[in-house]
């Protein structure tokens, strides 16, 4: 995961390819510590290919954290077998989803 400060967000590249049952306990450990901040995420997803129903999960928790803390969660650079579980579920209609790092910025502008 790296991460790069940017005036308007903090933005975290995620470098998993997988979110699963299996690692989703350390990706939040990973991220938790940006929850609290009261800054607005973008969370690229460019290298993921494969989300589970935890994975999923994982976001909602992030986002609830994000929220309550005065902050908000971005998503850009999902790929299509991605973005396609996140409309069979409908999370889409809950995250804001960008398909460029640089769109999910400028929609906090």
């Amino acid at each position: 995961m790296q991460v790069i400060e940017d005036p308007r967000a903090i933005i975290i590249e995620l470098s998993l390819t997988t979110l699963n049952v299996n690692n989703v306990k350390q990706f939040k450990a990973d991220i938790e510590p940006y929850l609290d901040k009261g800054r607005h995420i973008v969370l690229d997803l460019s290298s993921l290919t494969f989300i589970d129903s935890s994975g999923l999960g994982a976001f909602l928790f992030c986002i609830k954290r994000l929220q309550k803390n005065g902050g908000d969660l971005k998503l850009c650079g999902i790929n299509k077998p991605v973005r396609i579980l996140f409309e069979m579920v409908r999370l889409h209609q809950i995250l804001d989803i960008y398909g460029t790092r640089d769109e999910a910025l400028d929609s906090l502008d």
